[in-house]
């Protein structure tokens, strides 16, 4: 059986995104368990008591039932460099548990930090996070990244970013690259171009 994944992100006392992690566990659910009722994040996370202060990341293991809740201090590692990483890797609409493939890209980063991954010659998401990049004007995201995080989907609706395919070619035409996900904000890691290998 499948089982599944959301990193939720704790801050002094405040959970992000939570409404977003539940549509994503709903869709999950209509996708793979059909005939079982959705797990409910919200009454999930209010069995425990909640730390008032800093950044905490809250993992929700599951399958057609909740399988584990963990947490622990957040600490975010620090990214510099990235290395164009080809991949065949699918598009998902869900975070799986199943993070082989995803090793085994990042394994191939060399010297860089992480590393930039290339599905079919465009660029989709890192190891870990969604990407974005600037052209001076605007922030663009892939339109198909391999994961739909919920901090994408939330920059999307507020009109932050605009999709669009974007090509190894196309890197030129770009001046800076942010990596974000449900624990970092966007805005919090932007290299140049320049830093991708």
């Amino acid at each position: 059986m499948r089982r599944f994944v959301e990193s939720i992100k704790l801050k002094d006392g405040i959970f992000y995104r939570l409404e977003l992690h539940q549509e994503r566990v709903n869709k999950a659910f209509d996708t793979f368990f059909p005939e079982e009722e959705p797990i409910r994040i919200f009454e999930t996370l209010n069995e425990y008591a909640i730390p008032r202060e800093g950044i905490y990341k809250w993992r929700i293991l599951y399958d057609s039932d909740l399988l584990s809740v963990e947490f622990g201090p957040y600490i975010r590692r620090e990214i510099c460099t990235l290395k164009l990483v080809e991949t065949e890797l699918e598009s998902s609409a869900f975070k799986s548990e199943d993070r082989a493939g995803f090793n085994a890209a990042f394994a191939q980063r060399g010297d860089c930090d992480d590393v930039l991954l290339v599905r079919n010659g465009l660029l989709t998401d890192s190891s870990y996070s969604n990407i974005a990049l600037f052209n001076g004007t605007d922030w663009f995201t892939p339109r198909l990244p391999l994961i739909y995080g919920v901090n994408r989907t939330e920059l999307l609706e507020e009109s932050k970013l605009l999709e669009k395919d974007i090509s190894i070619d196309s890197l030129k035409d770009f001046q800076q690259i942010a990596l974000f996900n449900a624990m970092i904000e966007f805005g919090e890691i932007i290299l140049d171009i320049d830093r991708i290998v």
